[in-house]
């Protein structure tokens, strides 16, 4: 679908001023959950993704490495881009939106314990301790058939 991150200036430019990068991480997570289990017909054709790379299970929650590094020297704070909206297809933009009406209201600190209890993330940490540093991925198929539940 898209090979860059222009769908965190979505968010970035819905966002009330206080996005930081942890939640940011996590609006663009469950952005690219939701758009690999609502256009896609199975877990064993997952071609219609947000973007090409893959989450790792940090202790904070799912992490885009690029992305991390692109916004890591906000730390904590919020981040004062205010870019313009960019424009997708409709099915992708409707995904956003409900990612947006669903998971924005949510502090980063709330996104995080949320995705704690979801088994994508869950499965990708087995073996490590909670503060233990890691950067398994985290499955597409795992996101497919957890959120697949939550949507049926």
């Amino acid at each position: 679908m898209c090979n860059s991150y222009n769908h965190r200036y979505w968010f970035l430019a819905h966002g009330n001023r206080d996005i930081s990068p942890k939640k940011l991480q996590k609006l663009v997570y469950y952005a690219y959950a939701w758009v690999l289990t609502l256009l896609n017909e199975d877990r064993d054709h997952l071609d219609n993704k947000l973007f090409d790379d893959h989450f790792e299970a940090w202790v904070h929650g799912p992490v885009i490495l690029r992305l991390y590094a692109e916004y890591a020297d906000y730390g904590f704070g919020s981040i004062d881009e205010k870019p313009d909206v960019p424009v997708f297809t409709e099915d992708v933009e409707n995904v956003l939106e409900q990612v947006w009406d669903i998971y924005g209201k949510y502090s980063a600190n709330e996104l995080e314990s949320m995705t704690h209890q979801e088994d994508p993330w869950i499965n990708a940490r087995k073996g490590l301790s909670p503060l233990q540093k890691g950067k398994n991925t985290i499955s597409d198929k795992d996101i497919f058939d957890y959120y697949i539940k939550q949507a049926g």
